[in-house]
Order: structure tokens, then sequence, then C-alpha cells
């Protein structure tokens, strides 16, 4: 039965053959574009698409050791210079220091107040700067007339004659060894040259004798 519609053997039998009115062939490749000065270059695949990322600051882990090794050489620099200038028996050092001669008279008159029985003064010297601050000094007037009986004992009359070596611990500390002539008997007839290491303070203007030691004898 033929119908309206002519069948596939129909068009293919009788008809023309089919011809491709739009052939299928390969696209052009366009020509490769470079660069020319003056123009962005676009960023690859994958790459931070924005501004440049700011640098990540450095730790301060190195800064820090820098200024701690700056400091523990300053530190070990003032202790070198204040050890060399202690070590120097020098006549003087700076800042609230005590010559010889102010050493000289200090022991002289703690010697004196010895001799003579001067307990306050004595008091005063052996309680090393805390004296006024001392309220009840019954005991400490009780050790200065101990001190000074032994010494009275033992010597008619003392006086220094030498400076022989200061050591200073600080500008305001030191420890001194002297020479003196010391007498004996209540005439004083016959004497001789002794040694004795006292420790000095210096403070508020005057020059205490915290101790006495007479090197060979006891402690005074």
């Amino acid at each position: 039965m033929s119908g309206p519609y002519p069948s596939d053997r129909d068009l293919s039998s009788d008809g023309p053959p089919f011809a491709d009115t739009h052939p299928s062939q390969p696209l052009p490749t366009p020509p490769p574009v470079y660069p020319q000065p003056g123009w962005a270059v676009p960023a690859p695949p994958g790459a931070y698409p924005g501004p440049p990322p700011l640098p990540y600051p450095k730790p301060r882990r190195r800064r820090r050791f820098v200024v701690g090794a700056a400091l523990a050489l300053l530190l070990i620099a003032a202790l070198t210079a204040a050890l060399l200038r202690g070590s120097h028996g020098a006549s003087t050092t700076s800042s609230g220091a005590f010559s010889e001669a102010t050493a000289k008279t200090a022991i002289q008159g703690y010697l004196d107040a010895l001799e003579h029985r001067n307990t306050e003064n004595i008091a005063r010297n052996t309680l090393c700067g805390i004296y006024d601050a001392v309220r009840d000094r019954r005991t400490d007037q009780a050790l200065a007339k101990l001190s000074s009986d032994a010494f009275r004992k033992q010597f008619s009359e003392a006086q220094v004659t030498t400076i022989d070596k200061i050591v200073y611990w600080s500008d305001y500390q030191a420890q001194v060894l002297f020479s003196m002539r010391v007498h004996y008997g209540a005439d004083g007839a016959s004497s001789s040259e002794v040694q004795g290491i006292a420790q000095l303070l210096s403070q508020h203007n005057q020059v205490l004798v915290c101790s006495y030691v007479l090197r060979t004898a006891g402690t005074y």
C-alpha cells in the first residue's frame, strides 16, 4: 500500500544520491599572540588572583636574643669595671668613698674611744650605721664597756702609724690593714708596733669602724 510519503527504498533506488551540503572540516588554528610591552600578562591557572600577599613577619626571637646578649655583655662589663676598681688599693675611690687619711682618722678615733671608755662612741661604731634606730642600747653599752676594759688592760695607748692596705668592697665599704704603735703599762715605758684589721663603713658623711681585730690578740 502506498502512502503520500515515499519509502526509504524509493529514495535510495530512484532518487538522487544524498550529498552533505556542509562537509566536516578542521577549524583553522588561530595564530599565536605574543605579549607586547605594556600588556598585562595573565596569571597561570591556580595562581593568586588578587594583589601579592603581604610578607609574613619574621619571628622576634632573633631580635630578643640579640638584645638579651647585649644587656648581658653590658652587665659583665660593669661588674668587671667594679672589680678592677675595687682591687686597686688606691688612696681614694669614687662617689662616697674614703681615703687613707680618712680611714686613719676613723680608726684612731675608735682606738681613743676604747682607751677612754667612751661607750657611746664604741657602740655607735660597732652597730655599723644602725645606732640611731636602736631603741634599747643597754646591751650595746655593756658590750662597749667590756671591749674598752679589755683594751685598757692590754695597752695604755695606741697610735695609728700607717695604713698598709685598703681593700674596697664598694664605694662605701672597705677592709683596712693598718699598723699602730702601742704602749704597755701605766707609764707607757715599753712599746711595740703591731698590725690590726678594721672593717669600715662610710655613711652620712662619717666613717664607722664596724669591727676591729688585733693581728696578735683578740677582737675588741
